[in-house]
């Protein structure tokens, strides 16, 4: 977090009252403080912005782009998904594809376009990159759904990774969701998502966010058409929204805009564009297919805070029974003292798990060990 981002929270002070808005600009610097412990310190800075187009060198399903200060490679898979990458990323190697990277599509090809861009025309989409790198993102029709501004980084002068900071700007009507799972809801308002992962309640602690599980991916919705931006980098960062609105009457429409900051680079992106099921198609395509939960993972859970042993889970067991209340599920916790989420399990208050495990499953009740999707600090 720089002055400018500490200026910025500030002034969003006012939409969220003065006391809950000061808590939480504290919060996030101190969390920005606290993450950033033990890394060097980066030191003077060089800002960067990718310049004029210098040369093209043609590809199969696209090519590169140079500019005077980075290139940019982009490449249309025959899957339909389009992949653009900075300062020579490539698709591989990759964290989250499930396999190799899909082939590219021999019908698309980079050629001139307007006022000294270039272009790569595919059956589901067109991408168009201008002379000073803005790449957009067209659907056949050549309604743009998505633009994104030359990106900018800063370099710092004694050598690192660059810092990089990407806007982009999307319909007036259009309205986002994903970047993981959200206390909001799947549909993200406006605001500052961070791309980040903690321990399971630490977000809400800091002011943030409580969930601890976040994906750096965009479902954009509008009429002109549903595009799935995934900027496929493992750097902590994050994304600023604000929804658009469509002027009435004479009104001039005001874009959506998305603002991506990563302490890491370069910056790589796979873009989507068709109808939902399309998208997520395609997006499943490239990273796999979510496995599909057991029918009773998907019932009625117990989850209970405190020490309780053997006895409570029976008395709570017992409870839904008697009250004819569904239960499917009853969760167990680690054992370790913060881990504050189900029943704590140790030799003393479970002496004969398996037998009890074995009796609830006759009566259609698991027993669910609790796994945090986090490593806390210090372990």
């Amino acid at each position: 977090m720089d002055g400018r981002d500490l200026v910025r929270s500030v002034r969003s002070v006012g939409s969220v009252g003065t006391a809950q808005g000061v808590r939480t600009v504290r919060a996030a610097w101190r969390r920005r403080r606290a993450d950033a412990t033990g890394l060097p310190p980066r030191g003077a800075e060089r800002a960067r912005t990718p310049g004029p187009v210098r040369e093209v060198e043609p590809g199969p399903g696209g090519g590169v782009v140079r500019f005077g200060r980075s290139e940019l490679r982009i490449r249309v898979a025959v899957n339909g998904a389009v992949f653009w990458g900075w300062d020579g990323a490539a698709p591989e190697p990759s964290y989250a594809l499930a396999g190799r990277c899909p082939d590219p599509d021999p019908r698309a090809v980079l050629e001139p376009d307007t006022n000294g861009g270039w272009r790569v025309v595919a059956e589901r989409v067109t991408v168009a990159v201008s002379w000073h790198g803005a790449v957009e993102v067209l659907t056949p029709g050549g309604v743009v759904l998505r633009r994104e501004l030359p990106p900018r980084w800063w370099e710092p002068v004694a050598g690192g990774p660059a810092r990089w900071m990407q806007r982009s700007e999307v319909r007036a009507d259009a309205r986002f969701f994903g970047l993981g799972g959200r206390a909001s809801g799947p549909r993200l308002r406006d605001g500052t998502y961070r791309l980040w992962n903690t321990g399971p309640g630490r977000g809400a602690e800091a002011g943030g966010d409580p969930f601890p599980l976040t994906m750096p991916v965009q479902l954009v919705l509008a009429d002109a058409g549903t595009h799935l931006a995934f900027h496929d980098c493992s750097w902590d960062g994050t994304v600023t929204l604000r929804e658009g609105a469509e002027g009435a009457g004479s009104g001039h429409d005001r874009a959506g805009t998305s603002e991506l900051r990563m302490d890491g680079g370069p910056l790589r992106c796979w873009v989507m564009v068709g109808t939902p099921a399309r998208v997520l198609l395609a997006w499943a395509s490239l990273t796999g297919a979510p496995a599909l939960p057991p029918a009773w993972a998907l019932g009625h859970h117990h989850v209970r805070w405190g020490d309780g042993g053997e006895h409570e889970v029976r008395r709570a067991v017992a409870g839904h029974q008697e009250h004819g209340l569904p239960l499917d599920a009853v969760h167990l916790g680690s054992g370790h003292h913060d881990a504050h989420q189900g029943f704590t399990v140790d030799q003393e208050r479970f002496p004969k798990l398996p037998a009890l495990a074995d009796e609830l499953r006759r009566d259609g009740i698991r027993l669910v060990s609790v796994v945090g999707p986090a490593v806390p600090a210090g372990d």
